[in-house]
């Protein structure tokens, strides 16, 4: 059995001088392992041609991407993203910003976390290599269960949406299984440009966010009636090496912590509407795309450094895209629109089955935010068990109901897809449930959580009045600033800017009515009404006669 004499600092892989190993003739046990932190490297002794081999499997190893190289790439990028009229020109730093990226960073933390790294690594199916499960492949139920694991542990982390690590890892897998059929039905090579790409990601480790939702214009017009285009993306040039595209997707969740950006067809096109029908991923500061950052409750605070707003954040994005030329290695759908009505298909299945997981771990974070706050009332939480017990079951609902889906679903070309008329009721709820769940967190936390009704930061530092609020303000067996960020996060989670979208994120719950409608069998249910009470006459709908 080899030792391993000394470790020293990994710093930049290709220029550390690894020496000999000493009598060494069991090489794997040398491999990574938990004996092996990723942040050192051995020096061995005395065998030259084992030792060059050590460094290179290690290096082939250690594919789990640090917050530290995920902020350095961040700050690495062409500044296009707007807020308020103004160009940030640091998404890391810039108080508009950094909160989301603050957000997104702890995933990699969880990577890098002993307790937690099964939850946000796994190992490549393409590769056999450790990499950020959000740049994996969803084939089996196990894959896609554990990407509702890891949305609800995220929100735990984080207590509010960080959705470059969800949306684009769905659209890549969804991209899969129809880049599949069009592949055979016309003979293009979608799915090995596809695959190449999803190489380089888990290499990479990057962080995708995903668009689906077009500006849409006029909803009683198709896209190609609008008076204005640009309400959809869409293509405007086919080249030989790529397309050139224009248009806008609206409400695009975590971009600006993104270093790629998705996207997916809004909607299923006819052959009228074909140039809509486009799927491409494109860098987040590519050449041509301008990104707005939008509006949110409460977001002026995070221009602040203090305790009225958390440290986490979310945001969400207009993305205006000005004739923008994608090369043909990341193009995956370009007016094939027969097949846009299956992205969304698969799209809305195991996007809305994943969803319940997000609101219940922001419910889990609520759970815990109205048991600080009637302690840092002076009341004990037990008083309100009765409330309590009813978030966790509204948090449950939603999870249950979304692993439910996944476990009704099964594979479509070598993807695990949900079944869909239970993904889309899980919506329904998701549209509902998490609202009562933030009432009853404002019930129990008082007046104070639910207007946000307390001074700021600034007034409990005046040094006319400062100390008069701060001893007012006290009330339970703890500090005046511990019952403020009580507060404070209390009316992030269920009035603020940490408010993620329930009732439209991941599309409309009426949309998810008409899919729970589409495909629930009512005849059949009458039919078998009639056999268990024993009725053998027809009982038609009445015909309405119209006056």
């Amino acid at each position: 059995m080899p030792i391993l004499m000394s470790f020293t600092p990994l710093g930049d892989l290709n220029s550390i001088n690894i020496i000999n190993v000493n009598g060494c003739n069991n090489f794997k046990t040398l491999l990574p392992t938990k004996n092996l932190s990723l942040k050192h490297i051995a020096i061995l002794k005395n065998n030259a041609y084992l030792c060059q081999s050590f460094f290179q499997k290690l290096k082939d190893n250690i594919m789990i991407r640090t917050r530290e190289q995920y902020l350095a790439a961040l700050k690495a990028m062409r500044p296009n993203i707007y807020k308020n009229g103004e160009l940030i020109t640091d998404v890391t730093t810039h108080p508009a910003t950094r909160r989301t990226v603050e957000s997104h960073a702890r995933a990699y933390d969880g990577a890098a976390c002993e307790e937690k790294k099964d939850i946000f690594t796994t190992v490549s199916d393409f590769t056999g290599k450790p990499i950020m499960r959000f740049n994996s492949m969803m084939r089996t139920l196990e894959d896609i269960m554990n990407n509702a694991r890891m949305k609800r542990e995220m929100y735990r982390l984080t207590g509010t949406c960080s959705g470059g690590t969800c949306v684009g890892w769905n659209a890549q897998n969804v991209m899969w299984a129809v880049t599949h059929d069009i592949d055979a039905e016309f003979g293009t090579n979608y799915q090995e440009r596809l695959k190449a790409w999803i190489l380089s990601a888990q290499e990479r480790g990057i962080l995708c966010a995903a668009a689906l939702t077009d500006a849409k214009g006029n909803r009683s017009m198709k896209p190609h009636q609008q008076p204005c285009l640009d309400s959809n993306v869409h293509i405007v040039e086919k080249r030989a090496d790529g397309i050139v595209v224009r248009g806008a997707k609206v409400m695009i969740c975590g971009v600006a912590a993104s270093d790629e950006i998705f996207i997916l067809p809004g909607s299923g096109y006819k052959d009228t509407d074909a140039d809509f029908a486009v799927s491409f991923v494109c860098p987040r500061d590519i050449e041509g795309l301008t990104i707005v950052e939008t509006r949110r409750p409460s977001d002026d605070r995070e221009y602040k450094q203090n305790w009225d707003i958390p440290e986490t954040g979310i945001t969400q994005a207009y993305l205006l895209f000005d004739n923008v030329f994608i090369p043909n290695e990341r193009v995956f759908m370009a007016g094939e629109f027969k097949y846009s009505g299956k992205v969304i298909e698969y799209f809305t299945a195991n996007y809305r089955a994943c969803i319940g997981a997000c609101v219940a771990g922001q419910g889990d974070i609520m759970i815990g935010a109205s048991m600080l706050m009637a302690r840092a009332n002076g009341i004990s939480s037990k008083k309100f068990d009765d409330k309590l017990v009813a978030m966790a079951a509204n948090n449950e609902t939603t999870f249950g109901l979304g692993v439910g889906a996944m476990a009704l679903g099964g594979q479509k070309n070598g993807v695990w897809v949900s079944n869909s008329k239970i993904a889309h009721l899980n919506k329904m709820y998701v549209a509902t449930l998490p609202y009562e769940t933030k009432r009853l967190c404002q019930e129990i936390g008082g007046g104070i959580v639910e207007t946000g009704c307390a001074p700021t930061y600034e007034d409990f530092h005046n040094p006319a009045y400062g100390e008069f609020i701060t001893n007012i303000i006290k009330a339970g067996d703890c500090s005046t600033e511990s019952r403020m960020r009580a507060v404070r996060l209390s009316e992030w989670l269920t009035i603020g800017a940490g408010v993620p979208g329930c009732m439209h994120g991941g599309g409309s719950p009426d949309g998810a009515k008409m899919v729970v409608k589409a495909s629930t069998p009512f005849e059949e249910y009458a039919e078998m009404a009639k056999k268990v009470a024993g009725i053998t006459e027809d009982i038609p709908d009445p015909v309405v006669v119209k006056k």
